[in-house]
């Protein structure tokens, strides 16, 4: 009886002890993540890699927000900050025309309750083909390009205020210029 009785607390002490790591799991590493900073700095004039072969060079004074920027082999999302500005490109796979892939854009700024300006054709210093223009949302204001790389659409939105956007527009456009494809082997 005291064999089952000793076995029954070691049982009893064992599980408290799970319960207690579990408890500190739980709370104490989303604490953690809390208090990580999510913008990092980015460093000036280097290539960053957003995903599946495309690269851009980000504005001067740019942070990198790591909690929304998911690069891949596929597809890839980086989010700059500057300010209260956020300069955001998404690629994805796409197998399509240049209008199918604005008329995607235009779709998740309407479901947003915003609208898209008939905007403009539009080029990178590097020679990929695309379409800019501006968009509203019902809170912000915003500046839009999407260009087409083989098998992949580039979504570039930059959203802040009229006079946020204005006084980073010079710095954002040099960095739209700089939005290179290499395709992967």
């Amino acid at each position: 009886m005291r064999v089952a009785r000793v076995r029954l607390l070691q049982n009893a002490a064992a599980s408290l002890c799970i319960l207690l790591v579990l408890v500190a799991i739980a709370v104490g590493l989303p604490a953690i993540d809390r208090s990580l900073p999510a913008e990092q700095a980015v460093p000036p004039h280097e290539p960053y890699e957003v995903g599946a072969g495309v690269t851009v060079v980000p504005p001067a004074g740019a942070a990198l927000d790591v909690t929304r920027t998911r690069p891949t082999a596929r597809q890839g999302t980086a989010l700059f900050v500057l300010g209260r500005v956020r300069y955001v490109i998404v690629v994805a796979p796409f197998d399509g025309e240049l209008e199918g892939a604005v008329d995607r854009l235009r779709r998740k700024v309407i479901n947003a309750d915003g609208q898209l300006d008939a905007g403009l054709p539009a080029l990178t210093g590097t020679g990929l083909v695309g379409h800019e223009g501006a968009y509203t949302t019902p809170d912000r204001a915003g500046r839009y390009a999407v260009f087409l790389a083989p098998d992949v659409s580039i979504e570039v939105t930059v959203s802040g205020t009229e006079t946020e956007l204005a006084e980073t527009e010079q710095v954002i456009e040099a960095s739209i210029a700089t939005i290179t494809y290499q395709e992967r082997l």
